[in-house]
């Protein structure tokens, strides 16, 4: 008996000893060379390669375990001509030293020029194909080529590149001013045929041209004015898609607007400024939110298909230059949210007219809602969504709930504060 259960314990600690042998070809960190980003763009009269760029990450700087006294750089930067985003790798260890790897691609950067070509769909399924990209990588087109928008970003605050490509893109969803930019959200609307896909859009070049008394949100990156110390990178407002193919770009404004009329987004608040009804001389800020999700109400059948949208939203004045004291009288209070729906019902209407006879598609992804008034798949692709699309009625109800003045609801008297 007892030689029997010396026999299980040998055979047990054997199977053990199998296990321990997992870890043989195990590799550390500093074999690999991360790319974080990657850059696609077009090679002029070569239509079988285009330009990759490469931004591969320094995985120790930064790190709490790096030394405060290494020289080593944050990042790397690496262009060359390629077949496909597959091949490119093992072309760029002809000069990197380290095994090149996609595992932590967090970026996409396209320049407008190929986001705009009629190929563009075809070098873009590259990251599709690759079993190294994730679905989920940010999406952005950029007004250069790809390689001088990367080489150009050089953010002061930011040691380690990726932080600060994370933080301005998640900064950018918060506020609206850049829509949410995923390439799985690219593939899923190109093959469905139906919506527009919006992606981020950004430059390191600024317009020289500043228009004069152009309000704040209507603009796109590079016509940021500023001046100071800091990164030239800006990324606002949106690249527009349509059938895997870039036709157009929306300014910060119209940016926010397609958050509130998206019902698939979940959405925060949204910094808006509104004509002052009491003084033409200034305009209003305010902090918009949705109260509760937009209802759209759907009528196919007709000859000429019906939609009804309904935009239930929560206002709160965050300025008030011209003084006007609205806490205490209704009737003002009134006109101010008369004012203010207005404005906001006629900017959603002129977004929409510009979505059907400019792009003939929309971004909203009303075509979700719209499938589920059919009861087959042949009905669905019988009708047409994106052909029908531009002849539609559509109408565009806001409901505005006028909340605060901010955190101080009544204001001084100027005449008695200079009496």
């Amino acid at each position: 008996m007892q030689k029997n259960k010396r026999s299980v314990n040998i055979v047990l600690l054997l199977a053990i000893l199998l296990f321990l042998t997992g870890c043989w070809d195990q590799r550390g960190v500093e074999e690999y060379a991360f790319v974080i980003a990657l850059g696609i763009d077009k090679v002029d009269n070569q239509k079988d390669k285009v330009r990759i760029t490469y931004l591969i990450a320094n995985p120790e700087t930064g790190s709490a375990a790096s030394s405060a006294s290494s020289q080593e750089p944050p990042r790397e930067i690496i262009s060359f001509e390629a077949n496909s985003l597959i091949t490119a790798k093992s072309l760029a260890n002809i000069v990197i030293n380290k095994e090149i790897t996609y595992d932590l691609v967090r970026m996409l950067f396209v320049s407008e020029e190929l986001a705009r070509d009629k190929e563009f769909v075809k070098w873009i399924y590259d990251a599709a194909k690759s079993m190294d990209i994730r679905r989920d990588v940010q999406f952005l087109v950029t007004k250069e080529e790809t390689s001088q928008f990367i080489q150009s970003n050089k953010p002061l605050l930011e040691t380690r590149p990726h932080d600060y490509y994370e933080k301005i893109f998640n900064v950018g969803e918060i506020f609206g001013t850049t829509p949410p930019s995923e390439s799985n959200t690219f593939f899923r609307i190109t093959e469905a045929d139906a919506d527009l896909f919006l992606g981020m859009y950004g430059t390191t070049e600024k317009v020289q041209e500043h228009k004069l008394n152009q309000e704040p949100d209507q603009i796109k990156a590079g016509e940021f004015h500023y001046t100071g110390e800091t990164n030239t990178t800006q990324i606002a407002g949106s690249a527009v898609f349509k059938e895997g193919r870039m036709i157009d770009s929306l300014t910060i404004e119209e940016t926010k607007l397609t958050y509130l009329l998206n019902p698939t987004l979940e959405t925060g608040y949204f910094l808006f400024t509104f004509p002052d009804p009491f003084d033409e001389d200034y305009r209003v800020d305010a902090q918009i939110e949705l109260d509760n999700p937009i209802k759209i109400d759907m009528n196919l059948k007709r000859d000429t298909p019906k939609i009804d949208v309904t935009v239930p939203i929560s206002l709160e004045v965050l300025s008030n230059h011209s003084m006007t004291d609205y806490s205490k009288d209704p009737t003002k209070q009134d006109r101010l949210e008369s004012s203010i729906k207005e404005d906001l019902t006629n900017k959603i209407k002129e977004l929409i007219k510009k979505t059907q006879e400019e792009f003939k598609s929309e971004p909203f992804n009303w075509s979700l809602i719209a499938r589920k008034e059919f009861p087959t798949i042949p009905e669905w692709e019988k009708f047409d969504w994106m052909k029908t699309y531009p002849d539609m009625d559509i109408n565009v109800s806001v409901q505005l709930n006028l909340e605060k003045f901010g955190r101080q609801n009544e204001l001084p008297r100027i005449e008695e504060m200079r009496d």
